[in-house]
C-alpha cells in the first residue's frame, strides 16, 4: 500500500490497530478534512465536532490566521533548541503574559509537561521561598482529577486504569474531596509541610464537574492564609472555553462583560496548552509572577522543542484570534442557550438525569450505571447523525464544541441530540 493512497475507513483502522499501540478507544470514525466546526471522513461524511480535540480546537479546525502563522515561520525558522535565542519567543512571553496578567511564562509543548513544571517549581519555591525541609514538601490534589499521564501524575489519581501495573507512585501528594473547604481547610491545618494546592477549576475528564459558588475564592484565601500556592490547572478550562477567557480569570485581559458574574481568583501558578495552540501545534506553558517563576535558574528544567519559534508564532495567533472573535462571549451566550435547551431533556425523558457545565463545556449524565454501554451507544447513533461526541466515565457525555460556533449551527446541534435520545429511548 503506498503511503499516500486514499484509505477506506476500515483500513485506516485496521492499520492503527495492527501497528499502533492500544492506548486509545476511539469512536470509529476516521476524519480526514476540518474546517471551522465541521470535520469530514475520508468518505465524506460531514459531522459537527462535538469534543474539539478534548477543547484543544477551541478557535475551529484549520483556522486560517492559525495555520498561516504556523505556516509562515516554518518557512524561516523551526527550531534552535534553547541553547540560543530565537527572535519569536520573547515576543511570545511578552504577549501571552500581558495577555493573562502575570510576570513570567516557561514554555512547554504539552499539557502533562506543563503539569510536571508547575510540580516541580512548586517544590522548589517550598524550599527555597517557604523554608520547608528538603524532600518534605506536599502537594495537595484532588479526587477524581486528571492532570495526565506521566508516572508522577498517575501517582496521585484515583482512576484504576491509569495507574494499574504502573508502580512504584512517585509520593508527596495528599489527596482530597473535591469541592470541600472543609478537607481542604483540615489537609492545611494538618500538614505544616504543604507547598501547593493543584485543582482544576472544573473537573472536566471526570464528568464537567462545576464547583459550588465560592469554592475557588475560598480555596485560594485558605491557600493564602497558609502560605500555600494556589496551582490552576486550566489546560482544558481555559482560553475562552468556560465563557470567560480563564475559569479562574484572575486579572486578565478578558474584555467579557460576563467576567463579572464570577468572583475573580488569581492563581499563584497558571497551567495552560490546548487550545493555547488553536489545535495547530503542541503549545503549552506555566505562568507565574517573579516571587514564584524566579526560583527556576538555567539548568533546573528545560525542553527541546519548548518555546520554538513555530510554537511561539502559533500560540500568538491562538490568542489574538480568541480575543478579535470575542470566542469568551460566543461561548457564553452559547453555553446558557445550550444548557436551557438540552436540560429540557431531563423532563421529556427518563435516560438524561442532568445537564451540567458552564460557557461551551457541558455534559449530560445518562440514566445507567458507569459500566453500562448505554452512552457509548447513544454516541454511536450521534455519530450516524452528524455529531461527534465520547463519553467519559462510562454514563456521562461531553459536549465540547469548537467556540466559533453560531447559533444557528448550535441550535441545529441541540436538534440532532434531542432526536438521537428520544428515538434511542424509543
Amino acid at each position: 500500500m503506498a503511503v499516500l493512497e486514499k484509505l477506506t475507513s476500515q483500513q485506516a483502522i485496521d492499520l492503527e490497530n495492527n501497528y499502533g499501540a492500544h492506548n486509545y478507544h476511539p469512536l470509529p470514525v476516521v476524519l480526514s478534512k476540518g474546517e471551522g466546526v465541521y470535520v469530514w471522513d475520508v468518505e465524506g461524511k460531514k459531522y459537527y465536532d462535538f469534543l474539539s480535540a478534548y477543547s484543544a480546537v477551541n478557535q475551529g479546525h484549520c483556522h486560517p490566521k492559525i495555520v498561516n502563522a504556523m505556516v509562515e515561520q516554518a518557512k524561516t525558522l523551526t527550531l534552535t533548541s534553547r541553547a540560543f535565542y530565537n527572535d519569536m519567543l520573547g515576543q511570545y512571553e511578552k504577549y501571552a503574559t500581558e495577555y493573562f496578567g502575570f510576570d513570567k511564562l516557561l514554555p512547554m509543548n504539552t499539557g502533562a509537561e506543563a503539569v510536571e513544571t508547575a510540580l516541580k517549581i512548586s517544590r522548589k519555591w517550598a524550599y527555597e521561598k517557604k523554608g520547608i525541609a528538603e524532600n518534605e514538601a506536599q502537594i495537595i490534589v484532588c479526587e477524581n482529577n486528571f492532570h495526565g499521564r506521566t508516572t508522577t501524575i498517575i501517582s496521585f489519581s484515583n482512576d484504576p486504569v491509569a495507574r494499574e501495573n504502573f508502580g512504584p507512585y512517585t509520593e508527596g501528594f495528599i489527596k482530597i474531596e473535591y469541592d470541600n473547604l472543609e478537607a481542604l481547610a483540615n489537609a492545611l491545618e494538618n500538614n505544616t509541610n504543604v507547598a501547593a494546592f493543584l485543582v482544576e477549576p472544573i473537573q472536566g475528564e471526570a464528568g464537567v464537574y462545576v464547583p459550588s459558588e465560592g469554592y475557588l475564592t475560598g480555596a485560594k484565601a485558605l491557600c493564602e492564609k497558609h502560605n500555600v500556592l494556589f496551582i490552576a490547572d486550566e489546560v482544558q478550562t481555559g482560553i475562552a472555553r468556560t465563557g470567560r477567557l480563564l475559569a479562574t480569570c484572575g486579572n486578565c485581559s478578558c474584555d467579557n462583560k460576563n467576567c463579572s458574574n464570577t468572583p475573580d481568583v488569581k492563581p499563584d501558578v497558571l497551567i495552560l496548552g490546548k487550545a493555547l495552540s488553536g489545535g495547530a501545534y503542541p503549545v503549552s506553558a506555566v505562568l507565574a509572577n517573579d516571587d514564584v517563576m524566579n526560583v527556576i535558574r538555567p539548568g533546573n528544567h528545560g525542553s527541546t522543542f519548548g518555546g520554538n519559534p513555530i510554537a511561539a508564532a502559533v500560540a500568538i495567533a491562538a490568542l489574538e484570534v480568541v480575543k478579535e472573535e470575542k470566542l469568551a462571549e460566543n461561548a457564553y451566550r452559547l453555553g446558557e442557550i445550550f444548557r436551557e435547551e438540552v436540560g429540557k431533556l431531563v423532563e421529556e425523558t427518563e435516560l438524561v438525569t442532568l445537564v451540567r457545565g458552564r460557557g461551551l463545556l457541558n455534559a449530560i449524565v445518562i440514566n445507567d450505571t458507569e459500566d453500562s454501554k448505554t452512552a457509548w451507544n447513544i454516541c454511536m447513533k450521534l455519530r450516524d447523525n452528524g455529531l461527534l461526541a465520547k463519553p467519559t466515565h462510562g454514563n456521562i457525555i461531553r459536549f465540547a464544541p469548537p467556540l466559533v460556533m453560531n447559533e444557528e449551527q448550535l441550535r441545529d446541534c441541540i436538534s440532532i441530540i434531542k432526536k438521537t435520545i428520544l428515538e434511542y429511548e424509543a
